[in-house]
């Protein structure tokens, strides 16, 4: 059963200032504390149906488990579905990375949907590291943890002064325009910077003067845009095939 206090806390945590202040985040659907068990992140506490308890004991076991009725969980998520399970986690102390390897960077992502799905793609492309500017959506934002699908436990996101982080980057910078060079032509460097924005402003002037090559997925049709979290994928696939061995 979960306790008035309890309950208190899991609402809280789905406030951006709460979360902050106390130092945690909810993790919410069956899949998603599945992976949490496997992940390095600290669990505090477990709150589970009987029957997520009984199927996955084995897997549970050293966690701090409380059992509540579906009615409790319900009450106590920010889903309207799947809440078999909640755990409160730890957010974990995130060092700005050294600017290495493949990564992403993303200037004013807004939505938090669309962060936690690039989140899923850097992880399906063996990406370890996002930095984002600071005006991003949280990362531990429950709708962006939950539309990571579990890969948040893989893959980090540091927000930061992203124009400083670009200045100091020694790697080359890919910038997503709706004008640049096609991405099916473009040869990619297998370490870069993949840098995103958002929908409504596109990559905006203080990072876009980092950039050392200006890219675009070529339309064959109507559409304005592109969702950022699509095209971020589309990107990924044509850089990766051309450094897939």
């Amino acid at each position: 059963m979960i306790s008035k206090n309890q309950l208190k806390l899991l609402r809280a945590l789905g406030q951006k200032k709460q979360r902050k202040a106390l130092g945690q985040f909810l993790v919410q659907g069956e899949k998603n504390v599945l992976e949490l068990l496997e992940s390095p992140l600290i669990t505090k506490q477990i709150f589970a149906t009987s029957e997520f308890l009984a199927q996955h004991g084995k897997e549970l076991q050293g966690f701090d488990c409380i059992e509540a009725s579906l009615d409790e969980l319900t009450k106590a998520s920010t889903l309207k579905s799947n809440n078999a399970a909640i755990a409160v986690v730890e957010m974990p102390v995130v060092q700005e990375p050294k600017a290495q390897g493949l990564m992403i960077a993303l200037d004013g992502v807004s939505d938090p949907g669309n962060l936690g799905t690039i989140i899923r793609l850097a992880d399906w492309y063996g990406i370890e590291h996002i930095v984002a500017s600071n005006d991003c959506a949280d990362p531990y934002n429950p709708k962006t943890i939950s539309a990571t699908m579990g890969s948040f436990g893989r893959v980090t996101v540091t927000q930061l002064d992203l124009p400083r982080y670009l200045e100091q980057a020694d790697l080359p910078i890919y910038g997503a325009f709706l004008e640049g060079e096609s991405v099916h032509q473009t040869e990619f460097s297998a370490q870069g910077i993949l840098l995103m924005g958002s929908e409504s402003h596109g990559v905006r002037e203080e990072a876009s003067k980092f950039v050392t090559a200006k890219i675009t997925i070529p339309a064959f049709g109507g559409a304005e845009s592109l969702n950022v979290a699509m095209a971020t994928g589309i990107i990924l696939d044509n850089l990766r095939r051309q450094h897939s061995a």
